[in-house]
């Protein structure tokens, strides 16, 4: 790998003040966890198993009241 030669000469005052520059650095956090599932996805989800059940009691009730 070639060396990166540096463009700029760094120079220091010989009298003054010196600043430095702060330079942002990344700065790693805690992943944030996502649910596998929507809240609306759970919802419609028991909704249809809701609508489902309903059937099946319908069902089984016509099938009491023919017999």
């Amino acid at each position: 790998m070639p060396e990166l030669k540096t463009i700029f000469r760094e120079v220091l005052p010989k009298q003054g003040q010196l600043s430095m520059e702060d330079v942002p650095t990344m700065v790693l956090c805690k992943p944030k966890l996502l649910p596998l599932k929507s809240v609306t996805l759970e919802k419609l989800e028991k909704m249809q198993m809701e609508a489902q059940e309903a059937v099946k009691q319908q069902e089984l009730a016509m099938k009491d009241g023919t017999q």
